[in-house]
């Protein structure tokens, strides 16, 4: 009960003052955008730009936390793609865009306030070595498998060339890649600039929080609700439970461990829509489980939070 309160609660406090705010009225709906476009594409990659421009490359990633986490997130991959295709009948374009949504985990939106409330900052480093591969690696996944279907088994010429811009012209990537840029190259940040992403940094979390609650107003369940909860149960339940297993049986430390476990039993994050929007299918699902898996992982993570180490 203790990390109900002290570690669950506020965070989704948080999403629930946005929610509010905007059901009521007293936030406008349009307002909500111009908070998204400011986290996702400036504070959040401020965010991962400095936490992975000083990150211990060689002490956080290790070979296990990454095959741990990545390995259940392909297996809630599968499992959403097969399940909604042979379970619920679903074509296959849909069905590539309902695994996707149960690939694609809250990892820094829900993954990186939780494990700070629960664990301290200090147990970010692993957080930040599973968020900088997560984007490129769902996208590359999800819309090469997504372009193997639409062209009946075989690659398209341009399937590349959409893998990459799909990644790259995402800017929490280009924060990611910058990142590395200067920890690998040595380069100082100047105190100035320093000083001036800190500022950006500490309002990049709450105000997105506060943002994905405004969002989720419009992500209101109706209907295929046996496929919405499908998708929940394989995103809070399934993922971390492969993580766990696996983590366990590689040997993976304690930390590293938590990070991984956490971070897999995140809701689907916003981009599970934006994956679903950009192929015109599945929408309804892909929305509805944001909201309700968001809901109900209230209860999940607190379960998680239970068990692990």
């Amino acid at each position: 009960m203790q990390a109900l309160l002290d570690v669950i609660l506020p965070v989704f406090l948080v999403i629930g003052f946005g929610y509010a705010a905007v059901r009521s009225g007293v936030f406008p709906d349009a307002g909500v955008d111009g908070l998204t476009k400011f986290t996702q594409n400036f504070a959040i990659p401020c965010l991962l730009f400095s936490a992975i421009a000083t990150l211990d490359l060689s002490g956080v990633f290790q070979p296990a936390l990454l095959i741990s986490f990545y390995t259940g997130a392909t297996v809630g991959f599968l499992a959403g793609l097969f399940g909604a295709r042979y379970l619920f009948g679903r074509d296959w374009d849909a069905s590539v865009a309902i695994g996707f949504s149960c690939l694609f985990s809250n990892s820094v939106l829900l993954g990186l306030p939780i494990t700070e409330r629960a664990y301290g900052v200090e147990a970010l480093q692993a957080n930040f070595a599973i968020i900088a591969v997560h984007a490129p690696f769902c996208y590359a996944l999800g819309v090469t498998v997504m372009e193997i279907v639409r062209n009946r088994g075989g690659l398209a010429g341009d399937t590349l060339r959409k893998v990459l811009r799909s990644m790259f012209r995402n800017a929490l990537v280009i924060g990611i890649g910058l990142g590395f840029l200067v920890n690998l190259s040595g380069l100082p940040i100047p105190r100035v600039v320093d000083d001036a992403l800190a500022l950006v940094v500490r309002a990049a979390l709450p105000v997105a929080l506060f943002g994905l609650g405004g969002v989720l107003v419009r992500y209101r369940p109706e209907g295929d609700m046996r496929t919405i909860l499908y998708v929940c149960a394989v995103s809070l339940v399934l993922h971390p439970a492969v993580v766990w297993g696996i983590g366990m049986a590689t040997g993976l430390d304690r930390d590293a461990f938590r990070s991984a476990v956490l971070t897999a039993s995140m809701a689907p994050g916003v981009n599970t829509y934006i994956f679903a929007s950009m192929y015109g299918v599945a929408l309804r699902v892909a929305a509805s489980a944001v909201l309700i898996a968001t809901a109900l992982s209230i209860l999940t993570v607190w379960g998680w939070l239970a068990i692990l180490p």
